[in-house]
């Protein structure tokens, strides 16, 4: 009962701090573009997906499996179990994101998400799909860390067959290391989001009776060592496999 109080008491201050900076980010992300974005923005951004977290009542934790540095610069890949990863990555690691189209034209949230850097694609188009390739390239050249789920969307709360190999590519071209993050909800009907609308999927993360969610995160690929793509991609997808089987078999 205790427990409970407080988790809610800890939510409603988070919900404060949500509507605070959405009060804040919303009417600054109307201001012209800038080559290169705002960092200042992009700091504020992750503060934001921060107060979501808390908002949500989620018990985010990372876990730090990697035994060699995390690399200055690099491309997060992470698998695609649920929704919350649009907010929970950029909450814990500074990233420019790609995320579905369909997040751009969401209210409030999608322009703000738009200012921060986030890339967006039509992934059932082979246009958008080059032309966010294009973005994702340009955001590594200017010095950001950009996240890819390879996936290709919401797949499941498992692993779907195979990973696409275009963030492989994106790697060996840019000679930018992959920094793998395995993402284990608890409570896997809970998060996971299939066809339900967002206020419904909401409500969800924040009645979940286990609100705690890992994520692992261990060393990085370094393209140097593959001659293409699709032994990276392989490689890695083995690895995500044996991750899986760990956390949830």
């Amino acid at each position: 009962m205790i427990r409970a109080l407080l988790r809610w008491l800890w939510m409603l201050a988070g919900w404060a701090e949500l509507l605070l900076l959405t009060g804040l980010l919303y009417p600054l992300s109307f201001l012209p573009k800038r080559p290169g974005g705002r960092p200042w923005y992009r700091f504020l951004f992750r503060a934001w997906c921060r107060a979501w977290v808390d908002a949500l009542g989620v018990d985010l934790r990372l876990h730090q499996k990697n035994r060699r540095p995390v690399p200055g610069h690099y491309i997060l890949v992470a698998n695609h179990p649920s929704a919350f990863e649009d907010i929970g990555i950029p909450a814990l690691f500074p990233v420019s994101s790609l995320a579905k189209i369909e997040v751009k034209s969401w209210p409030v949230v999608g322009r703000i998400a738009a200012a921060a850097g986030t890339l967006f694609v039509k992934r059932e188009s082979r246009d958008s799909r080059r032309e966010a390739s294009e973005a994702l390239r340009r955001a590594l050249e200017q010095g950001l860390n950009v996240a890819v789920y390879p996936e290709g969307g919401i797949q499941g709360k498992r692993l779907h067959d195979h990973f696409r190999y275009g963030v492989f590519e994106l790697s060996l071209q840019t000679g930018v290391p992959i920094l793998p993050i395995y993402l284990h909800y608890e409570s896997q009907d809970d998060f996971h989001w299939g066809d339900e609308p967002l206020p419904r999927r909401i409500l969800a993360f924040m009645l979940s009776r286990n609100n705690r969610v890992n994520y692992y995160r261990y060393d990085a690929f370094d393209p140097k060592d593959f001659e293409d793509r699709e032994s990276y991609c392989k490689h890695v997808y083995r690895k995500y496999l044996e991750w899986q089987s760990r956390y949830l078999d």
